[in-house]
């Protein structure tokens, strides 16, 4: 049985990327030092943490014992170390469904990581990314929603299930004890590159310095290129591709690999609104609070004007350069992927 399980559970937008690569591009440099990044790929990871997300809950169909979950789960109690699965979806889960992944893992010790970003910072991020997921609502609409936090609210419920950081602190420490869910904050804007993966590597209890971080990036689309994308999506509400075929030609080969990894001085997307400020506030009250250990500083969630300008500053002609770069590269990709040749 591993000594313990680390979860890195949450938050998105808050470096998890970055930390998934170093842990993944640096296996054995880990294992020497007795943790164990689960699985042969982070891919492993994704279908186990859907396949416990979506089996073995009430109304749910039972967990295969041969699935995805189930083998991580073997693997972790074969490992006489430190366990470490990373992914950040799972943050957002109910009450019950906290209490059905801690309890398959028996009596593994359970340490919780929640990698935090200050609320600025994310709103943005997090829009972008929606954009990216064949979301539909623009900036303004989606700023309307979070601010209002109605309850019939679907973009408002997906958004603070996934950024309420303390009341997600809290679900989780309920099941795990407050004493085993840990914040790791991620440093502001200007700090040391490495900083986050210091504090990061604390918890895991390795030498930072063992691991290189010369890991793929993950670049993050312009505001032109996610003005695009909205209007794409848009445009395929009427007749939807499959979530897999989106995933692979519009999220992956269109935003991933043409738009976001080609990008030019496209302008960026800014905020300054005062509700932030203040929500931001009421959440760092909140963590400290409930009490839960930090690396980093809770004052660093501290929400500032994040520099940048609103869609309508955007020109129709950086939009359709950002389309036209974004479709050649698509286009390239996806007939690399059909005839193994790079064109």
């Amino acid at each position: 049985m591993a000594e313990r399980m680390v979860l890195h559970a949450g938050t998105m937008k808050s470096g998890t990327t970055f930390l998934q690569n170093v842990v993944s591009h640096n296996r054995e440099a880990l294992r020497g030092q007795g943790v164990s990044f689960l699985g042969r790929k982070w891919r492993d990871q994704i279908k186990a943490a859907q396949d416990a997300i979506e089996h073995g809950g009430k109304g749910q169909p039972e967990i295969a014992p041969d699935g995805p979950w189930a083998r991580i789960v073997r693997e972790a109690e074969a490992w006489p170390g430190t366990a470490l699965f990373s992914v950040e979806f799972f943050g957002a889960r109910k009450p019950s469904k906290i209490e059905q992944i801690v309890g398959s893992l028996g009596s593994t010790p359970v340490t919780v990581v929640l990698t935090v970003r200050d609320l600025a910072r994310s709103i943005p991020s997090m829009w972008q990314e929606s954009v990216q997921n064949g979301g539909r609502a623009t900036w303004e609409d989606y700023l309307v929603a979070i601010r209002e936090d109605r309850n019939d609210s679907a973009l408002a419920k997906s958004f603070w299930r996934q950024q309420g950081v303390a009341s997600m602190a809290r679900r989780w420490a309920a099941v795990v004890g407050t004493e085993n869910v840990v914040l790791v904050t991620a440093p502001p804007k200007g700090a040391p590159s490495r900083l986050l993966w210091d504090r990061y590597a604390e918890v895991l209890g390795i030498d930072p310095e063992s691991c290189s971080l010369e890991v793929p990036a993950n670049p993050s689309l312009g505001l032109a290129s996610t003005l695009v994308l909205r209007q794409l999506n848009d445009e395929l509400a009427a007749d939807p591709l499959s979530r897999g075929a989106y995933h692979q030609k519009v999220k992956r080969a269109l935003a991933k690999n043409g738009m976001a990894r080609h990008r030019r001085d496209e302008p960026v997307l800014g905020l300054d609104e005062p509700w932030v400020y203040q929500r931001s506030e009421r959440e760092i009250a909140a963590l400290r609070k409930l009490g839960c250990p930090v690396v980093g500083d809770l004052g660093e969630l501290t929400s500032h004007p994040v520099p940048g300008v609103q869609p309508d500053a955007v020109s129709v002609e950086q939009q359709l350069e950002a389309a036209v770069r974004g479709l050649s590269h698509a286009v390239r990709d996806l007939t690399w992927a059909r005839t193994g040749k790079k064109k």
